[in-house]
């Protein structure tokens, strides 16, 4: 049986499909048209999904969107009309689009796939959609190892979900609790990014970021915290909340928050991107970290009370927070957890065709841990050979030990490797085949890769790429964390004394442990271990570097510049190599230097 999964119109459309039960391949749409986040129908992502598995749009048993627009367009209006008459000029800014394109969306889809295929026959397929929060759920249960789980599921909103937990047994998912709109934890982070002046939707992963230039016991956090608790959002003993309305605009207008409330309340004025970041910005982002943490044990607490499970799934925006999934996974309330490595809205393709398998075809479930995320496009080596003679570019065709010890060689000597290889990684983390690697012992690395490679803020920090069996050695932890889903503080010994500086710029360049560029100022990574299974050809790498430095640790970074999504074709890791100060280029086993250019 095969399933095609869309999730598009909001942010990070994607299309996944799935062949009975596994999902066989998976794609974010903005991969393809460069457009960061992009939101439009995923044609070119549905175009590679059915060359890939070598399927006509006819052959498939069903197509499914991720959520239910017409139950999300009753929430909508319900809103306005609630909120009238302040929520007017948001009602006829916003109405036409949906009378226009969303409120017809069975008819718009298949319009659109009716332009990929033209012979495309509507009645030979059924065109399913399912809940946008049981969509998240099922992207997660139906992808872990368990027969049996808990699954939270927090984000902005979904119809009129903002916070969900369901029971998951065998090949059926059944709601046990949901919070609505516009009651949202995924909404109250998404307040104060856009108040520090960062992207909504976009730029939530920098808040969790810039959080550690602050610390908990700062009197300034401790009383933010205070006042975002007193005056932004209750909280309740089971972790449910209600937001102070009085703050917030995105129920009747097109704004997020109460500029001039907002200001008034933390003392300080709303951020404009390009303005500097302060102690005061990270006291903020620290506050807001440490309230969402507060709720979201809180909620799992309850909830393991209530339906006690040895195993927790997570899925939707939030548990993208590897802060907190850090926190939750310290917490023990779970023996098990298990996180949707996609855990936004694209990976909602995948787990909409996976609730329709298991739900609505009521097949038979064998748990099972997806086996991979490699699960893009791959280039072979014809193609790209062609494209470098093309280009003109000076180029080595090597065997994969002689690659092997070029990369090597060259990260011991400080060099900055794009690595592009074998099929690109699904979600919003790049794990290894478009990455941009290094050698984290390097004083300078975290603000070189920063402002000459990836040309983002500088106070962003970097993930490692460990090898597995030195995950307790480094972080007294031992589980496999193939994804980069959770932050873990590096132990004491190998942290280095630091002097308390106001400025951040000069925060970031204190070398903190014996490994710069991958300590985060708290002491903290986001970890990603690896194993011969997980990427053999990364284990084989990180091998030959300790080898050499005794160190099993690289920078992983996906290969891309700041607003730019990650590469997909030769030809975007081309280009953003030839626009970025790094070193070499790996194409499959060829071999670029910047000096033969």
């Amino acid at each position: 049986m095969k399933i095609l999964g869309i999730s598009a119109y909001y942010h990070d459309s994607a299309a996944a499909i799935i062949e009975n039960g596994k999902v066989v391949v998976a794609v974010q749409e903005e991969r393809f048209t460069r457009v960061k986040n992009d939101a439009q129908f995923p044609q070119k992502s549905i175009e590679f999904c059915l060359k890939e598995t070598s399927l006509q749009l006819n052959e498939l048993d069903a197509i499914v969107f991720y959520e239910k627009p017409l139950l999300k367009f009753e929430r909508i209006l319900q809103n306005y009309l609630s909120t009238a008459p302040f929520s007017l000029i948001s009602f006829l800014t916003y109405m036409p689009n949906w009378l226009k394109e969303k409120l017809f969306l069975k008819q718009n889809i298949r319009k659109s796939l009716k332009e990929i295929d033209p012979s495309f026959d509507s009645k030979k397929c059924d065109l399913l959609f399912s809940e946008h929060h049981l969509s998240h759920a099922a992207s997660a249960f139906f992808c872990s190892p368990f027969n049996s789980s808990l699954i939270l599921v927090m984000d902005g909103v979904g119809e009129y979900a903002t916070t969900s937990f369901f029971q998951g047994e065998g090949n059926q998912i059944v709601p046990l609790y949901e919070q609505h709109f516009p009651d949202s934890i995924g909404l109250l982070y998404s307040s104060i990014t856009q108040f520090l002046g960062f992207e909504v939707n976009n730029g939530e992963y920098k808040i969790m970021g810039l959080a550690p230039y602050a610390t908990e016991e700062d009197s300034l956090v401790i009383d933010y915290i205070q006042k975002i608790k007193d005056n932004l959002v209750t909280i309740y003993d089971d972790g449910s909340i209600q937001m102070n309305e009085k703050y917030f605009q995105y129920t009747k207008s097109l704004r997020m928050i109460h500029k001039r409330r907002f200001e008034t309340l933390f003392g300080c004025p709303m951020r404009k991107s390009q303005d500097e970041l302060t102690k005061i910005h990270a006291a903020i982002a620290q506050a807001i970290q440490k309230v969402t943490e507060e709720i979201v044990i809180k909620t799992i607490r309850f909830a393991q009370q209530k339906f006690p499970n040895k195993n927790l799934c997570l899925a939707g925006g939030v548990a993208l927070n590897c802060v907190l999934n850090g926190k939750i996974k310290e917490s023990n309330l779970f023996e098990n957890i298990f996180i949707q490595p996609a855990a936004g809205d694209a990976g909602g393709s995948i787990g909409a065709a996976l609730a329709v398998y298991y739900q609505h075809f009521q097949k038979e479930r064998i748990p099972k841990e997806i086996d991979t995320l490699f699960l893009g496009p791959t280039y072979d080596d014809k193609e790209i050979k062609q494209l470098l003679v093309r280009k003109k570019l000076s180029f080595q065709e090597l065997s994969q030990e002689e690659l092997l010890n070029r990369m090597t060689n060259a990260l011991v000597e400080g060099k900055v490797i794009g690595n592009f290889r074998g099929r690109m990684e699904f979600g919003p983390r790049a794990l290894g085949n478009r990455s941009i690697i290094a050698n984290p012992l390097h004083k300078n690395v975290q603000l070189q890769l920063n402002l000459k490679i990836k040309k983002r803020e500088s106070f962003r920090p970097f993930a490692p790429i460990l090898l597995m069996e030195d995950f307790e050695k480094y972080f007294d932890q031992k589980y496999e964390s193939p994804y980069m889903l959770m932050v873990h503080q590096l132990k004491e010994e190998y942290r280095l004394p630091v002097k308390d500086e106001s400025n951040i710029f000069q925060q970031v360049q204190q070398e903190r442990s014996i490994f710069p560029g991958i300590t985060h100022v708290d002491y903290s990574s986001r970890i990603q271990t690896v194993t011969n299974e997980t990427s053999s050809f990364l284990n084989q790498i990180l091998h030959q570097f300790k080898e050499k430095t005794k160190v099993g640790i690289l920078i992983n970074t996906s290969f891309n510049v700041k607003d730019e999504p990650i590469v997909c074709s030769p030809n975007d890791a081309i280009n953003c190599f030839n626009s970025t100060e790094i070193d070499i280029l790996v194409l499959n086993n060829f071999w670029i230097e910047k000096w033969n250019l």
